[in-house]
């Protein structure tokens, strides 16, 4: 039985004097299945890409954490039964506790200052302040709106202390 070398062109011979036609390890792919597999490669990566969340975050996602610590801070003015303020700028936010006849930032837990992430801002051009008394409820309502690259976020703070994300 003749043996060809790998990579020769030459046709096997079975053993009944046959030749055997067909596609061998040597010939590889074909033009069009490589086109076909980078095609689906492609369209693989471009929807892992799309569905990748952005580094940032999502504005609507920052705006409901942002609300959530109101809460939080509406919650531990009653708690602590002491007013409890939260003061917004358009970088950042914070919340501060009424102590020894003075606002002290808090420092603990989640309610410390906080910037916004990159790229959002508040529609602010100056320091906010909203304060909950010991009883939860607040001075005065405030909406603020957050901005990032044409989207738009509002965080409605009512005068009875409940907060409100509307996007």
């Amino acid at each position: 039985m003749p043996i060809s070398v790998p990579g020769s062109k030459r046709a096997r011979t079975h053993a009944g004097g046959f030749v055997l036609r067909g596609r061998s390890a040597e010939h590889g792919f074909t033009l069009v299945e490589l086109m076909v597999v980078i095609t689906v490669i492609g369209l693989a990566s471009a929807a892992a890409v799309l569905a990748m969340p952005d580094s940032r975050g999502r504005l609507l996602d920052e705006a409901s954490r942002f609300a959530v610590r109101t809460r939080a801070a509406h919650d531990a003015a009653i708690l602590e039964a002491r007013p409890v303020s939260l003061w917004v700028t358009p970088t950042g936010y914070g919340f501060d506790a009424w102590r020894g006849g003075h606002w002290t930032p808090i420092e603990d837990g989640g309610l410390s200052v906080e910037r916004w992430n990159s790229g959002t801002a508040a529609g602010f051009g100056t320091r906010e302040r909203v304060m909950f008394d010991a009883t939860g409820l607040a001075d005065r309502p405030l909406t603020v709106t957050l901005r990032r690259e044409g989207a738009r976020a509002d965080v409605e703070i009512g005068a009875d202390g409940s907060v409100h994300v509307a996007g």
